[in-house]
């Protein structure tokens, strides 16, 4: 990406502000004849609102455009939100850059707070004396391209100030990489320590060794594969139905209409197609079976409400259909002679781990990568399936704490 690329601290929330007292306010009783204004409705999406929501632990980084994307579109400009941890060393080797997957963000770790709904989604990896140790190493974890919570994505303003909505152009993993490149430029940082991610924060984390091998010292690759397989596509399909199919997507441009009203019926059932696969079969049984609620309600079938309803209050309808498409297309080997010259040719150390329940990506897509990078496969045990690679913090944490040793 040309020009020069600044971070910056975001000034809505984190810089010197005037001091004001406060004012003491005055209730006036409202008269007979006027009616109490009625509540604002709720937004149409979870996104994060720049100068709206609380900045929380937020960085950001403007990155000048023209960004040509890898299917033909054109971003202008891109804004990315990040956190890190850690202090940055003289000659910033020992950066580390973690990757979340489809919807995480940039709150790696941390407690719920102004601006961040939800805890750290790696909380207990990252901190002092943990596998990725904040005394010695400086952790970066950036919100994708295309996210929703403080970089360019869907939700995001486009030059005319509207947001992008459908108009949003189709991006890739590569595309993603191709930013957190520019970021990584503009910290100060010429090679990463490590890569480290899970899911599609795994494919960027391999996009990253095999496209940029001489800025990454070892890659942590977890729970993906090297290109998105018939039946990953499948289910990201039929999610993809369900979000566009519902009436209030209009077309991707639903941010700014009245009443506040987003797919958010579309984007649940999404959500609820995704959270089986994210399963394992054996621990679904083991934790609900066949058993009903008092009102009749399946549990299982509440477990999915429930999730359902968590993602809608906090991510956006547009960032969930542009993120699954980008895995849709996920492919290592293009454009490199395929995927098997691909991985043998990259020259970076990797460690290479997966879920031994997870469905969505099994063990099987890990082995293949191991096996052309020349890595042993590290396996989590776990009935958790695919959300293994998050909850499993202890074993996950020691094969990063390997990784790190090795590097």
């Amino acid at each position: 990406m040309p020009g020069s690329v600044r971070p910056r601290a975001e000034s809505r929330g984190t810089g010197a502000a005037l001091s004001v007292e406060p004012v003491p306010p005055t209730v006036q009783p409202i008269p007979p004849t006027v009616q109490p204004i009625p509540p604002t409705p709720p937004p149409a999406s979870g996104a994060w609102r720049a100068g709206i929501d609380p900045v929380g632990r937020r960085r950001f980084v403007d990155l000048p455009g023209p960004l040509q994307l890898e299917r033909g579109g054109i971003l202008p400009g891109v804004t990315v939100a990040y956190e890190t941890w850690g202090r940055l060393d003289a000659a910033a080797t020992n950066a580390v850059l973690v990757l979340h997957a489809l919807t995480g963000d940039s709150h790696a770790v941390g407690p719920p707070g102004p601006g961040h709904p939800t805890p750290g989604w790696w909380d207990g990896l990252i901190g002092p004396g943990r596998a990725l140790d904040t005394d010695r190493l400086f952790v970066v974890c950036p919100n994708v391209l295309g996210g929703c919570q403080g970089t360019t994505g869907p939700a995001s303003p486009a030059p005319d100030g509207r947001p992008w909505g459908g108009r949003w152009p189709e991006i890739t993993i590569s595309d993603q990489v191709t930013v957190e490149v520019a970021v990584a430029d503009a910290l100060g940082i010429r090679r990463w320590a490590a890569v480290v991610g899970g899911s599609m924060g795994g494919m960027r984390a391999l996009e990253w060794a095999v496209g940029h091998p001489d800025r990454v010292d070892h890659a942590v690759v977890l729970a993906c594969g090297a290109a998105a397989t018939a039946e990953q596509i499948g289910l990201s399909a039929v999610q993809l139905r369900a979000i566009i199919d519902d009436p209030a997507w209009n077309g991707g441009d639903y941010h700014g209409r009245p009443g506040g009203r987003g797919p958010d019926a579309g984007m649940g059932l999404a959500r609820r197609v995704a959270q089986i696969s994210y399963r394992s079969e054996a621990e679904l049984e083991e934790r609900f079976a066949d058993r009903t609620r008092p009102d009749g309600l399946f549990e299982v079938a509440s477990y999915l409400d429930h999730h359902a309803g968590k993602l809608a209050a906090r991510f956006d309808a547009g960032t969930y259909v542009a993120l699954t498409r980008a895995m849709m297309t996920q492919d290592v080997g293009r454009g490199r002679g395929g995927r098997a010259s691909a991985l043998r040719s990259c020259p970076v150390p990797f460690t290479v781990a997966g879920v031994d329940s997870d469905r969505l990506y099994p063990l099987h897509l890990q082995e293949y990568i191991a096996e052309r990078v020349g890595a042993p496969l590290r396996v989590v045990h776990s009935r958790r399936g695919h959300d293994g690679f998050l909850i499993e913090t202890e074993q996950v944490a020691a094969i990063v704490h390997d990784a790190l040793r090795t590097a």
